[in-house]
């Protein structure tokens, strides 16, 4: 798939996020869209995966610690063909495999139960260790918030993974300087973000996060880099897509209304 195709259906992905908010009349929508690009490159042109056996012992692991976003992992996996994506107007009904966070015992191609903030990386470096310590060529991606980096167990997690070297893990950092209450630096600055991946011994990568190519670049790069764990930072915008809901944390956890829907629908087909 090139640029322009994958770019399309990042598009289309945004409105499948959009739609399944609005028809639950719940979710995250603002972290959903920041994150989407990351994500769907990740899928579409990188990660080794078998969406017809989920559990296929040889496939990359990703791990989505920002579980709140999950509406953009499962667009991505009903996409790939890991369930119907009927199932995607069901989110966070009762019953259905699609729950409002990651829910590994509900739906096809969910790696890690999650929910609280800060574990996601705790469990890619045990997995990541495991596959080190056993000689598998399996790779794992964590993918965190930058709100998410105020959690201490963030930092034992990123410790633990510059010592023992684990060249087979990823973090992402989805950087869209946004959390539930306003802007990051004004909340609990993480800053300086480099510097601090830098001193607990991981590669730093820096990225635009919604220009495809460096994306793919970056994922490539993270590959073939040996030692040393590897972190993209990717400079993301919140709510990236929908003019109104752009760097707005009032669209952090707020679904849009039938209105506000087809606002958005109206950009996104542009």
């Amino acid at each position: 798939m090139n640029a322009e195709q994958l770019m399309q259906k990042n598009q289309a992905l945004r409105i499948s996020i959009l739609k399944m908010l609005a028809t639950a009349k719940s979710g995250h929508p603002g972290g959903s869209l920041s994150a989407i690009d990351i994500i769907s490159v990740l899928y579409h042109q990188v990660l080794k995966h078998d969406p017809k056996k989920p559990q296929w012992p040889e496939r990359d692991r990703f791990i989505l610690s920002k579980g709140h976003v999950c509406p953009a992992h499962y667009a991505v996996l009903a996409d790939q063909g890991y369930f119907d994506p009927v199932a995607l107007d069901t989110l966070r009904q009762y019953g259905s495999i699609l729950q409002g966070h990651p829910s590994m015992h509900h739906t096809p191609g969910v790696e890690v139960s999650g929910g609280s903030l800060g574990q996601g990386l705790s469990i890619a470096v045990g997995m990541a260790l495991g596959a080190k310590i056993s000689h598998e060529a399996f790779r794992v991606y964590c993918m965190m918030g930058d709100g998410e980096l105020q959690e201490g167990q963030i930092w034992e997690a990123a410790m633990a993974a510059g010592y023992y070297k684990l060249d087979g893990l990823c973090g992402i950092v989805d950087f869209n300087r946004m959390q539930i209450d306003g802007f990051t630096e004004d909340v609990m600055s993480v800053n300086p973000i480099r510097d601090k991946w830098i001193a607990f011994n991981w590669h730093v990568i820096e990225i635009d996060g919604h220009d495809l190519t460096a994306i793919e670049n970056a994922f490539y790069q993270a590959s073939a880099y040996k030692g040393k764990p590897t972190v993209i930072i990717a400079k993301t915008i919140k709510g990236k897509g929908v003019s109104f809901m752009e760097n707005n944390a009032a669209w952090h956890g707020t679904a849009p209304n039938s209105e506000e829907l087809a606002k958005a629908l109206t950009e996104l087909a542009c």
